[in-house]
């Protein structure tokens, strides 16, 4: 099913039958992927006296509440108003849905007792293209991503100067498979997404961060067009299903 789609003034052919799912689901289970120390989500009925709305427990409807936290328990966008004082809403900040986007995968370099993604990186893998949003897959790239527990591991991040230079590449959306685009343990420096959103400076507050991705293998680098969905959460962040389509 192709379909020609004009993103940001470019008319690009997608085949809107074959999506490409990079989100992950959130799972009220011990399995769930997590990060950020928080115990995993949780989804249950909701209870009222002796009334339990379950359609198991003899409820005519599943009835649920969800108890979880945007940045720590799955995919999740989120904006400027995650490092700043004054509040930004997600849900005010992301006026598009569709943007241009790039698909790397980058094995991070060992640096001290860290790994890191670094600007060489970034500038090689992209050779010379600036789409709107960038895709970075981590390698290895596991299954076992979708389940890890990464509270206190010191998971890769991204330097400031590939921050840095992802910013003047003029993209405005970064999505990672990581809990954060930052070192977990950094003392709040936050240096990646303060060079990313630019905040000393004008602050980019159409810019998002979309973090705990996961990329498929049988995803390929190159180019290709986001969808970027959230829900509308008037919150910094909110759980969201990015979803790429090869173009055509």
């Amino acid at each position: 099913m192709n379909t020609i789609i004009q993103v940001n003034s470019k008319r690009i052919k997608i085949d809107l039958s074959k999506p490409l799912d990079i989100s992950m689901p959130l799972r009220a289970l011990t399995s769930n992927a997590n990060a950020w120390y928080l115990e995993p989500p949780k989804i249950e009925p909701v209870i009222i006296d002796d009334w339990v709305a379950s359609v198991k427990e003899g409820a005519a409807v599943n009835f649920n509440n969800i108890y979880f936290n945007p940045h720590a328990h799955g995919t999740h966008t989120e904006c400027v108003g995650h490092i700043t004082e004054k509040f930004y809403s997600i849900n005010k900040c992301l006026k598009r849905f569709m943007f241009t986007a790039e698909v790397i995968s980058v094995a991070p370099e060992v640096v001290g007792e860290d790994r890191v993604i670094s600007k060489n990186q970034i500038e090689y893998l992209l050779k010379r293209k600036s789409p709107e949003a960038i895709v970075i897959r981590t390698m290895p790239n596991t299954k076992d991503k979708k389940a890890k527990q990464y509270s206190h591991t010191n998971w890769p991040y991204l330097t400031e100067e590939a921050a840095h230079f992802i910013r003047e590449k003029g993209i405005l959306h970064l999505l990672i498979d990581l809990p954060s685009v930052d070192k977990e343990k950094d003392d709040g420096q936050l240096l990646a997404h303060k060079a990313f959103w630019d905040v000393n400076r004008k602050i980019r507050t159409e810019a998002t961060i979309t973090e705990f991705i996961y990329v498929p293998n049988k995803v390929e680098d190159g180019s290709y067009v986001l969808n970027l969905q959230i829900a509308p959460f008037e919150n910094d962040a909110t759980p969201s299903k990015p979803v790429l389509y090869k173009i055509e």
